[in-house]
């Protein structure tokens, strides 16, 4: 359509010109056109029959490594991410929030102390949340300091961990709803020659971006002007209804984000940056401490897995039941309309969809919301937990019938994609070769989001009981590949994280 909005402006043959890196090109004549250039006149045209797919010997972008225009500036620190929003006459302010999820400052405050403080300017009580605002972050975080903030912990002073792990090993042996079944596991059960049970535990986890919590507002009488890293502008838009503004009223500068991982999916940082700058003459820099950001995370949630499997004469499954309890964070983003017969997606996803093409399976899942612990989604999601869970019983299956962890999940995989990645990373690891004493090598594999990874992580234990991974080799089939060097990126930024 773009050649043929182009050929019909130069008046020349379709056939005569080539799209090629952006433009349309008429090779005899020499003229040229960008799409853009060309978009209106091509969407006005009828959409022809579809054309023939460009062959992979004439690919000239897909599968070579293109290198991003952004490197250099990473490189050399000019790159700008949220916390380097520098406008005109900028204050800072350090947050301080109740160390219990809903809880009040207790007053009163120790202001005079605060403002006595050389550079502090102002005290800010929004009641579950306290700034300091002062001319630099050393002011700001010495005025904390002596603004030594007590707390009423309110409805939620009593929330242990313990409780709710607890509550979640209870929940693990109810029945829940079906996330997935196929075949007949409890007759196949019921002629196993074996059966083994396991029960793992998966604690809350924080972020912890390496670019500290950050967002600078300035609010004016009929704007506010908000400078930040966010993986959620439109989220951030919504949300900041609450405090009265209308959309047109925001201006947001999206920022470099200096680590996300889902905690910049969040848009609590940015509300509670708005509150304060509420109360402030010009715009102000909102930081977090390590500590507070650790503190008040949105934790991926604490899960409980029940795995058993019954086994036949040869030590292969023939019934596997998978019970998660945990949170519904699918809800909790998208809406209880979401969630379609209670199974909540993301905390089923790469369990409910096993690699493994068994005969008789069960997945059920057991929502439980844990109470006074805000929690959210973490890098990769779902599977970055299941494939623990059911990867490391599988271990247990291979230990219990005295079989080679590779031998044995390679038995019970179908898929030549599936194998092709198993058998490459144990290759290129060495499996099977000596390693030194105190070593080990461990192997997984999953398919998620439409691809297939196995990994082999070799790991050390020294005399003091410290493990060590020393290297981990990682083997991927996502097919078509457009840049290898992202997808090694994401490799990478993955085992590593």
């Amino acid at each position: 359509m773009l050649i043929g909005a182009a050929a019909r402006r130069w008046r020349v043959p379709p056939g005569s010109c080539q799209a090629q890196r952006g433009v349309v090109l008429h090779s005899a004549s020499g003229r040229r056109l960008s799409y853009g250039e060309l978009a209106t006149a091509a969407a006005a045209l009828p959409q022809p029959p579809p054309p023939p797919l460009k062959a992979p010997k004439d690919f000239r972008l897909i599968g070579r490594v293109t290198s991003r225009r952004d490197t250099p500036s990473k490189v050399d620190g000019s790159a700008q991410f949220g916390i380097d929003a520098r406008p005109p006459l900028a204050k800072v302010a350090l947050i301080a929030l109740s160390p219990v999820e809903g809880g009040r400052i207790a007053e009163p405050l120790a202001s005079d102390a605060a403002l006595a403080v050389r550079g502090v300017r102002q005290v800010v009580n929004e009641g579950e949340l306290v700034a300091i605002v002062a001319d630099d972050t050393w002011a700001a975080m010495k005025g904390m300091k002596a603004l030594a903030p007590r707390w009423d912990d309110g409805p939620n002073a009593a929330v242990q961990q313990a409780a709710i792990v607890s509550q979640l090993e209870a929940a693990v042996r109810e029945s829940g709803v079906v996330a997935a079944s196929k075949g007949h596991p409890a007759e196949s059960a019921a002629r196993a020659a074996h059966h083994h049970e396991a029960i793992y535990h998966q604690p809350f986890l924080a972020h912890a971006t390496l670019e500290p919590m950050n967002c600078t507002v300035d609010w004016r009488e009929d704007v506010c002007e908000i400078w930040t890293g966010t993986q959620a502008c439109d989220r951030a838009v919504a949300k900041l209804a609450a405090l009265g503004l209308k959309p047109e009223q925001i201006r947001l500068h999206s920022y470099l984000i200096g680590g996300g991982f889902g905690r910049r999916l969040e848009v609590d940082g940015i509300v509670l940056a708005a509150r304060v700058a509420r109360h402030v003459q010009g715009p102000v820099r909102v930081l977090w401490s390590r500590e507070e950001d650790i503190q008040h995370d949105r934790y991926r949630p604490y899960y409980v897995d029940r795995l058993s499997a019954s086994l036949d004469t040869h030590g292969m499954p023939l019934a596997w039941r998978h019970t998660i309890a945990g949170a519904g964070l699918w809800a909790l983003y998208y809406g209880e309309a979401t969630v379609a017969k209670g199974i909540d997606f993301d905390a089923v996803t790469s369990a409910a969809d096993l690699i493994y093409p068994l005969e008789n399976v069960e997945v059920r899942f057991v929502r439980r919301d844990p109470p006074g612990v805000p929690t959210g989604w973490w890098r990769g999601v779902g599977p970055t937990r299941s494939v623990f869970a059911v990867e490391s019983f599988v271990d247990e299956l291979a230990h219990t019938v005295q079989q080679d962890p590779v031998r044995y999940r390679r038995a019970l995989l179908k898929e030549p994609r599936a194998r092709g990645v198993l058998d490459l990373a144990a290759d290129r690891a060495g499996w099977g070769t000596a390693v030194p004493s105190g070593s080990g090598r461990g192997v997984s594999i999953q398919f998620a989001f439409g691809s297939y990874l196995a990994e082999v992580a070799e790991v050390s234990v020294n005399t003091q009981g410290q493990v060590r991974v020393e290297r981990v080799v990682c083997a991927m089939d996502c097919g078509q590949v457009v840049n290898p060097d992202g997808v090694r990126a994401q490799l990478e930024g993955g085992v590593t994280f």
